[in-house]
């Protein structure tokens, strides 16, 4: 575990109509050639979202949630480096809400606002961890190689 801070750097996009929001995500943070992406905060509005539900283990990761129609963006947040963690939450034009861990297929409606950071000194990578049978965040200090 890392627990020393780091500088911040902060950026900002805007996502327009068909775009695909993950694939647009990690797109960028490879430009950028960011090693510490997080999201800061998104909002918008997709067509089609696809998410794994809370249920989903390493070995049963069934529980796929796959939508379409119009939702708002209530909530979109994690990292980003190596690979996107990022949980969602959608709200429907009733108010309804779904929320779940993002897989994909995220396709925006009118818009996505997206606010990202980057922990300057530090960098994630992923290691799979025995207990809970996933690829796990891992936080290192930055070296001059990364």
């Amino acid at each position: 575990m890392c627990s020393s801070g780091s500088p911040m750097q902060v950026f900002a996009l805007r996502l327009g109509p068909g775009q695909e929001l993950l694939g647009a995500l990690q797109n960028f943070v490879e430009e950028k050639r960011l090693r510490a992406p997080f999201v800061i905060t998104c909002v918008g509005s997709l067509t089609k979202a696809t998410l794994r539900l809370a249920n989903a283990t390493a070995t049963n990761t069934n529980e796929v949630l796959h939508l379409s129609g119009h939702y708002e963006i209530v909530s979109l947040v994690g990292t980003l480096n190596p690979e996107a963690h990022l949980h969602i939450c959608l709200s429907d034009a009733a108010g309804g809400t779904v929320g779940g861990h993002v897989l994909g297929d995220l396709e925006v409606f009118t818009t996505a606002e997206l606010v990202l950071g980057e922990a300057g000194g530090l960098a994630f990578s992923r290691e799979m961890d025995e207990k809970t049978g996933f690829p796990e965040l891992v936080v290192k200090p930055r070296t001059t190689e990364q």
